[in-house]
């Protein structure tokens, strides 16, 4: 499993960025995008009369372009080879705009331009309703914990509950809470399956609970730029953290494990046959897999020596640990528990019988 930073670290940041946070619902019409004179975008708000400068993250401008309806290439042409046409783009469409938009500043830059029914389930809130159940489970390990540009990561394990899929392999049962503060996902609990052999992580869906980030229109002037206080929003998220917290002590207990080792076990049932190269291209035709993840794959498999729906099953998660990315690296572990739900027929293309 790819190792992450320290809770205590993680708790400091997220503190940090508590006081320079700001969460705003500006129409768009008081929105002004300009590139500046070292080519950097930037964005004005008019916060009842008093203009205030931010930067712009790559994901921001992503998502003023989708919002906006210009295609994020030709969005990103225009900046890197005539700024002066997409400030002309991009202001001429925000002032016929007649939406109000959800902008997420942190450290004076806009990292998010949202709907403005988006529902903010903040990582912070998380930590604190979440944090105290994950402290009670049986000796407790945070394998992983990580905050990335779009997602935070905790991955717990327990290892008082343990299932053996073949003689001396044991995997452990474990929890991964994840959020997004910026739109790129829903607040997930899903069960984390760790494998003492190699350590890897198996990420499955099992009793997984996901709260989309979708709620009632927030509340604010229809004229001009609303602000919101940390307080507004934690009010209205207490009973769904109790809910989260309540999931979690579900998702790693005995029975959730045995149905997810119980696959586990039976694709050690499943023998590739044809051509293990044929294969992983088969999976990574399926998956999405590039040119690269494809060769770390096959280079896992073949090391393994375990030429089995298993070993497959394996070399993906165990491949997670070689990804620079860690928003990429929990997929991989995430994909090892899609393939736990492939059908026979599936099966049967990737190992070649």
């Amino acid at each position: 499993m790819k190792s992450g930073r320290s809770l205590s670290d993680l708790a400091l940041e997220l503190e940090r960025q508590r006081g320079t946070k700001k969460d705003m619902v500006v129409p768009s019409s008081l929105m002004t995008y300009h590139t500046n004179a070292m080519g950097v975008p930037e964005m004005d708000i008019d916060e009842k009369g008093d203009v205030r400068h931010y930067g712009v993250s790559k994901l921001a401008r992503r998502q003023l372009a989708d919002k906006l309806k210009i295609p994020y290439a030709y969005f990103e042409r225009m900046r890197s080879e005539i700024p002066e046409l997409l400030d002309a783009n991009v202001n001429h469409w925000l002032q016929h705009d007649i939406e109000r938009r959800l902008v997420r500043v942190l450290d004076a830059e806009v990292r998010a331009v949202l709907s403005e029914r988006y529902r903010r389930l903040d990582n912070l809130d998380l930590l604190g309703h979440v944090l105290p159940m994950l402290l009670r489970l049986p000796g407790a390990r945070f394998e992983s914990v990580q905050m990335t540009d779009t997602r935070l990561y905790i991955k717990v394990v327990t290892p008082q509950v343990q299932f053996e899929v073949a003689p001396g392999d044991v995997v452990q049962a474990g929890v991964v809470v994840s959020n997004s503060e910026v739109g790129c996902g829903s607040l997930s609990v899903q069960p984390l399956v760790y494998r003492l052999v190699c350590r890897n992580g198996l990420i499955a869906s099992d009793g997984a609970l996901r709260k989309t980030h979708v709620g009632r229109l927030l509340a604010g002037g229809d004229d001009g730029v609303t602000v919101f206080r940390d307080d507004t929003v934690r009010a209205d998220d207490q009973a769904f953290f109790l809910k989260v917290r309540d999931v979690v002590e579900a998702t790693v207990s005995e029975s959730t494990l045995r149905v997810v080792g119980e696959r586990m076990r039976r694709t050690r049932d499943i023998p590739i046959t044809g051509d293990p190269v044929r294969s992983v291209e088969v999976l990574a035709q399926k998956f999405s897999l590039n040119e690269g993840e494809r060769t770390g794959v096959l280079r896992h498999l073949i090391q393994s020596g375990d030429l089995t729906g298993y070993g497959l099953v394996n070399a993906v998660t165990h491949f997670a640990e070689d990804v620079a990315d860690y928003d990429r690296a929990t997929e991989f572990e995430q994909l090892g528990g899609r393939m736990l739900e492939l059908s026979a027929l599936d099966w049967k293309l990737v190992a070649g019988t």
